[in-house]
């Protein structure tokens, strides 16, 4: 009897939790089936490298989008936006910091452009229409951001947004900030690589995973590994 009422209350909680699931996007949703291509990125530099900071929700998904990307050389999870004092996964995720959730992609863009990155950015790491959230996670350390680390990031972020509105790709607006790169703070090791390190956490499975089946599908040239 015991046994049987166990089995039934795992089979409530899984239902519960597919409902509730449910009420959420893992994966952005696009209003229409083409996504435009980004402006032309002009810097291509042999032998250089560039970095940039996105912000776009928990950054195990974010990181594990991008690292899998060619051109990109590392990618490390951390915090932007807010003081060193307050880097911290504790205090940052009370949403009082200032802090965003980030990755910072260092990248050759002699084989894959900023505006490339942004593409995937838009298209596939995140849902650039949820304000100060992603999915089950609420709070401005969620928010969606572009820390630009020049002019001419600066310049492809605001077009490309501006062409993506344009386009009706999505709903919804936009939500995305573009601000400049001030400071970037490496979150906790127990953060780095945590969807490499952790494939059947159930976070990663649900939410995270989907966006690497996208990135394959959407992007396979791109693909380095997978």
């Amino acid at each position: 009897m015991f046994k049987r009422v166990i089995g039934i209350v795992s089979v409530i909680a899984i239902m519960v939790v597919i409902v509730f699931a449910g009420m959420f996007r893992p994966i952005p949703v696009q209003a229409s089936g083409v996504f435009p291509d980004p402006p032309v990125h002009n810097l291509k530099t042999p032998g250089g490298t560039e970095t940039t900071v996105l912000a776009g929700g928990c950054f195990w998904g974010m990181e594990g989008v991008f690292e899998r990307l060619k051109g990109v050389n590392n990618v490390v999870s951390g915090y932007s936006g807010g003081d060193k004092s307050t880097a911290m996964y504790d205090i940052v995720s009370t949403g009082r910091t200032g802090h965003a959730e980030s990755v910072r992609i260092t990248f050759d863009p002699s084989k894959i452009s900023f505006g490339t990155l942004l593409k995937v950015f838009f298209s596939v790491a995140h849902d650039p229409t949820e304000l100060n959230y992603q999915g089950p996670d609420h709070g401005t350390q969620y928010r969606s951001m572009i820390f630009y680390a020049n002019e001419e990031q600066k310049k492809i972020a605001t077009e490309y947004i501006g062409i993506l509105n344009k386009a009706g790709v999505f709903k919804d607006p936009i939500v995305t900030q573009v601000v400049p790169l001030k400071d970037f703070y490496p979150a906790e090791s127990y953060h780095q690589d945590f969807m490499d390190k952790n494939p059947n956490n159930p976070y990663i499975i649900y939410w995270d995973l989907p966006k690497i089946a996208l990135l394959k599908e959407r992007f396979p040239e791109l693909i380095a590994r997978p």
